[in-house]
């Protein structure tokens, strides 16, 4: 094709043309919004005829330089297609700068500059393509446009897909990093635990657990749920754990414990409205007998081991307290537990006992759940594989994934292991 009129339009005119004719091809857009950097009307025509001609639908908005090109610029362009030889761009480094302000948008150049070497410097700097006006035909011009868009697309979609991998694996070793190590120094104790977040693809929920030894040899187990499931819950949870364990560490127990701990909540939660409930259960160095508190949780599960097998029972109810963040100046009356000499204690976090029962609105509850723990204690199910075969079963019965968070800590006492750990 020769090359159109050189007569040059100068300044910083923009205009917009917009052609309604035929679709350009069935299953494709119905409306392509193009940017035209280039200041010759000859050449602008030149674009508008080809365009008419492949019967893409085409909004073309012109602009004579790059500053126009800058004021013209909005987020409905698709792509842009600039001459290197248009007033304020110098070939690459004024391709660079349409590259910087393009956005979503792809970039084509279109120009009378048949040089090789440059299309292939002007393509590395990120041009989707570079066709040059004496070759170029409709068909080729309206390829080359679709093509650019689709390859921006792509590209832009893969460089999310990427950026959510680099931050979803950020996020997991951040969150796994706040999951609680236990700090146990006792070989006749095994320590087990399960920890699955409502929300999709987290590894943090609202849900929080540890398990603490402290001079003397008693042993400190809690768990706790911050009403919720997002972020902001499960970075509560975080900082409720991290309190908790600093306090009994500095040797806070008991009522004094949670009185202090309800205040940390009432400084860190968002509103008024969120409210934490926790159990916690302080094991003797006999590791005979237990203190337990409950504040608003329900009462864990004890099993006692013995020579005529396993017993199931939950704990008594009778001493509790409200849930942290509700009541101030709240008490938590103390509850006394005969451990025996080997024993399991499993705490757990609601999401376990509201699935439902079958197809009505029965929900599982603490009784169901003592009723499965016998079953699966008499399959010889221990441990984690205990905990396992207990969730898969409450799921089973939900008819789905549990949707609520879930935490569940099991701490088992036998004697006769030390050494065999």
């Amino acid at each position: 094709m020769p090359v159109p009129s050189t007569a040059r339009l100068r300044g910083s005119l923009v205009s917009t043309i917009s052609h309604q004719t035929r679709p350009f091809a069935a299953g494709t857009e119905d409306r392509v919004d193009l940017l035209l950097i280039d200041d010759d009307p000859a050449d602008v025509s030149m674009v508008e005829k080809m365009l008419a001609e492949t019967g893409m639908d085409a909004g073309i908005t012109v602009a004579a330089d790059l500053a126009a090109a800058r004021r013209a610029l909005t987020r409905r362009v698709q792509c842009i297609i600039v001459d290197l030889s248009t007033p304020g761009i110098d070939r690459l480094d004024g391709l660079r700068e349409v590259l910087a302000m393009s956005g979503a948008a792809a970039v084509v150049v279109l120009t009378g500059l048949d040089d090789a070497h440059l299309g292939v410097r002007a393509v590395a700097a990120g041009a989707e393509d570079y066709l040059v006006k004496q070759e170029v035909d409709a068909p080729l011009l309206a390829r080359a446009v679709r093509y650019a868009i689709e390859r921006k697309r792509s590209e832009d979609t893969e460089r999310r897909l990427v950026e959510a991998r680099i931050l979803g694996r950020e996020n997991a070793r951040l969150e796994r990093g706040l999951l609680p190590v236990p700090l146990i120094d006792d070989p006749a104790l095994r320590h087990h635990t399960r920890y699955r977040p409502g929300r999709r693809r987290a590894l943090l929920g609202g849900d929080f657990y540890d398990t603490v030894q402290t001079e003397g040899g008693a042993v400190h187990l809690m768990i706790g749920d911050v009403a919720g499931h997002g972020p902001d819950e499960a970075a509560l949870g975080v900082q409720l754990r991290m309190a908790w364990r600093t306090l009994v560490l500095a040797g806070h127990t008991g009522d004094q414990l949670l009185g202090t701990l309800d205040t940390v909540l009432g400084h860190e939660r968002r509103n008024e409205e969120i409210f934490t409930t926790l159990c916690m259960i302080t094991i003797a160095p006999s590791r005979r007998t237990a203190r337990m508190h409950l504040a608003g949780h329900p009462a864990p599960l004890l099993f006692r081991m013995g020579p005529g097998g396993s017993e199931v029972s939950a704990l008594p109810e009778y001493a509790h307290g409200p849930a942290l963040g509700l009541v101030p100046g709240a008490e938590w009356p103390t509850t006394e537990i005969d451990l025996g000499e080997s024993w399991g204690l499993m705490l757990y976090t609601d999401g376990l006992i509201e699935g439902r029962v079958g197809q009505g609105s029965d929900r599982l509850g603490t009784d169901g759940l003592v009723e499965l723990a016998r079953t699966a204690r008499a399959s010889g199910a221990t441990g984690r594989g205990l905990i396992d075969e207990l969730v898969t079963e409450v799921e089973r019965l939900n008819g789905d994934v549990l949707a609520d968070d879930l935490a569940v800590l099991l701490l088992t006492h036998d004697p006769n292991a030390v050494g065999h750990r």
